[in-house]
């Protein structure tokens, strides 16, 4: 979405990583938007065969953008964080 194909990811540097077994979980902290639900759900599928998939909670704004967030907003959100 907006221009970015999933081969400019570049997620397969972590999925080597992964298949190594040394990450116990990755969690996802994406921009609450339509780009970042679709890029969330689309690496989340990459990446559940290798290990716990999680993504943080709602607690941000839809179409907030993530950099502008308090830290406790974030907290309570990482808190609340929950399975794809």
């Amino acid at each position: 979405m907006d221009g970015i194909t999933p081969e400019q990811l570049n997620i397969q540097p972590l999925i080597q990583r992964m298949a190594q077994g040394k990450i116990e979980e990755v969690i996802m902290a994406i921009s609450p938007s339509i780009e970042g639900e679709t890029t969330t759900l689309y690496v989340g599928q990459l990446l559940k065969p290798f290990t716990k998939v999680t993504r943080i909670a709602f607690g941000l704004p839809m179409g907030g953008d993530l950099e502008y967030a308090d830290e406790v907003t974030l907290a309570r959100a990482l808190e609340g964080r929950r399975d794809l």
